[in-house]
């Protein structure tokens, strides 16, 4: 048995164990790599100022300021009020009128705000005092949420549509020849299968809830999930012809102009702050906090690729690499598997696609593959496993909501984990035609 492949997997289980037990990933990681030092023989402090810091700091370089950029973004949006004033139009069109609308409102009003590049954590924060008073009004079961809010959350604007924002989107452009906008038909391909899965599966989840004689019961907690206000009983926002116009920006100046993205993301907050220079109480206070919002995503994801760069640095990942390149059938397929892999033992998106990006998609490309065709697939795979019950935006969003893991996870793990693997089933060989 080759025990540093052992170590990788001991490695892992010590990493989900840890999570779910509350272990922050800024402690588990070192861990981690102790214990894969221990399997692999290696000594521990070489490994970890090493290969472990030489990830950490590589990764901080390349996309400190575009998590800095986006975060001051999204705070702008949200304490300006535009960010709820797009919510609260979205729900006016998708209505009220029944619980499955109300399902789909909450879809589209998430969906709206992640692909105008409104952070993941804003996002969780803006929407549930809009959903739980709906809820309670058309009585519909409050786990439900989940399903609702992964179907908007999660791969449709994180690694799916084309142009989106989103700081998964922009990582492998800092590695090699794509866009933003690379393998458009995959993408949008993707998402139509994701659409259509979301669908029938909230259908069918609200069907049985009811069917339980399951009816909504308020969570008793703190923050976002305790008693929220009605959607109509807050001050009036701004316009949301006006409130559309930063996040417009920003796709514009990323997708039409082919701005850098931290150009594109601080013309898009400068438009914000300028139109709405009178609702912020204190703008630097808006804009400290929104610096400071950028440390816990950006240093969370520093130590998962430190992580995994130690992983890289033993003999174990070299077989496992080596397996990878050798599989039968396109190579393609072969990444994405790894791309899930890291995903999932990072529990993080973003964290598993700067792994794959630093260590294996170089031996890929050179093989010829697309930058295109791997930028699309490497992005999507990122986007699945990565959300299993350790994963932080999981762990955040049951928290605020007042859910529990044994009562909604089900819903993130059909709607996001299951829905993208078929999706990733169906758009692989479509690539592989195409590119």
């Amino acid at each position: 048995m080759d025990w540093s492949v052992a170590g990788i997997v001991v490695s892992l289980i010590v990493i989900v164990a840890l999570a779910l037990r509350g272990w922050h990933i800024i402690l588990i990681a070192p861990l981690a790599v102790i214990v894969t030092a221990l399997f692999s023989g290696m000594e521990i402090l070489p490994l970890l100022t090493g290969p472990y810091m030489k990830g950490f700091v590589n990764y901080a370089g390349k996309f400190y300021l575009v998590f800095l950029t986006a975060s001051i973004f999204g705070k702008v949006m949200e304490d300006s009020g535009a960010a709820r004033s797009i919510a609260l139009a979205i729900l006016r069109l998708t209505g009220r009128g029944s619980q499955y609308n109300v399902l789909l409102a909450i879809s589209a009003i998430t969906l709206g705000l992640t692909y105008g590049g409104v952070s993941l954590f804003v996002v969780i924060f803006a929407v549930i005092p809009i959903a739980r008073p709906l809820f309670r009004e058309l009585n519909v079961p409050w786990h439900l949420f989940a399903a609702a809010f992964t179907f908007g959350l999660g791969s449709i604007t994180m690694t799916m549509i084309p142009g989106t924002p989103s700081i998964i989107n922009i990582m492998p452009t800092r590695y090699m020849t794509s866009s933003p906008t690379s393998a458009p038909a995959l993408g949008l391909l993707g998402a139509a299968v994701l659409v259509v899965f979301n669908l029938w599966y909230m259908r069918f989840a609200l069907r049985r809830a009811v069917a339980r004689g399951e009816s909504y019961a308020a969570t008793p907690s703190g923050g976002a999930a305790a008693e929220a206000e009605a959607p109509g009983s807050q001050p009036a926002g701004p316009h949301v012809a006006l409130c559309l116009l930063p996040p417009s920006t920003l796709i514009v100046l990323l997708n039409l102009v082919k701005l850098d993205i931290l150009l594109a993301m601080t013309a898009a907050a400068a438009v914000c702050v300028v139109l709405f220079w009178s609702r912020f109480g204190n703008l630097l206070d808006t804009l400290n906090r929104g610096a400071v919002n950028t440390v816990n995503p950006i240093i969370n994801t520093c130590a998962d690729v430190g992580y995994g760069m130690s992983i890289a640095a033993t003999e174990g990942f070299k077989t496992v690499s080596a397996w990878l390149l050798a599989m039968p059938g396109h190579p393609i397929i072969s990444l994405s598997i790894a791309t899930n892999i890291m995903a999932g033992i990072s529990g993080s998106a973003s964290g598993g696609l700067g792994i794959i990006l630093e260590t294996i998609a170089p031996k890929y490309l050179a093989l010829g593959l697309s930058p295109d065709l791997v930028h699309r697939v490497c992005v999507m795979s990122a986007g699945a496993f990565d959300a299993l019950p350790h994963n932080g935006v999981v762990i955040t969003t049951m928290a605020v909501a007042g859910l529990t893991h044994s009562n909604s996870y089900k819903h993130v793990w059909w709607g996001h984990v299951v829905a993208t693997v078929i999706a990733l089933a169906i758009v692989i060989p479509v690539g592989i035609l195409l590119y």
